[in-house]
């Protein structure tokens, strides 16, 4: 069996925020859902998807779906993140700083489930700009792309790094 048909074990699933959308037609409105969903393995392993249908639980699984087809790896320094990084998409810019161990998570709403997803136990992040679920969402990944390990760097650089 090749690696790509098998399903990962154990992923983390977190759903971020299920939006209801009335579409006025002749008679009467007609309510459809959007569900925002965060796929990890807790290991450096992230995805987001929007799902939309006519009802919530066939909108969280085009969601849940959609998560798992765009995953992305994230590199980890043990508990934390390799480096400070911004994120922007549209208005919204998203910190995110390496913590010390025991820090915990200090984050809310839609970046908390994205850390908790990747594996992240110790960072600190703030959102400035906007507070819109799907923005931040976007700009946490936007921040996560392109973090760069320790190993990365050196090789780019043929050099080695002290820290």
């Amino acid at each position: 069996m090749s690696n790509m048909t098998e399903e990962p074990k154990e992923l983390i699933e977190k759903l971020i925020g299920i939006n209801r959308v009335a579409k006025v037609v002749k008679g009467g409105r007609r309510f459809s859902f959007a569900a925002l969903v965060v796929v990890g393995d807790g290991a450096g392993q992230v995805g987001f998807g929007l799902g939309k249908a006519n009802e919530v639980p066939e909108a969280i699984r085009k969601a849940t779906e959609h998560a798992k087809r765009s995953m992305i790896r994230v590199p980890l320094e043990d508990t934390t993140i390799p480096h400070e990084v911004v994120g922007h998409y549209g208005s919204g810019r998203v910190l995110l700083r390496p913590a010390a161990k025991g820090t915990g998570v200090i984050a809310g709403g839609a970046v908390r489930a994205i850390m908790e997803a990747v594996g992240v136990h110790n960072v600190l992040t703030k959102c400035l700009g906007s507070n819109n679920n799907h923005n931040v969402l976007k700009a946490t990944f936007e921040a996560l792309k392109s973090m760069r390990s320790k190993q990365e760097v050196e090789a780019r650089r043929n050099v080695g790094i002290q820290a």
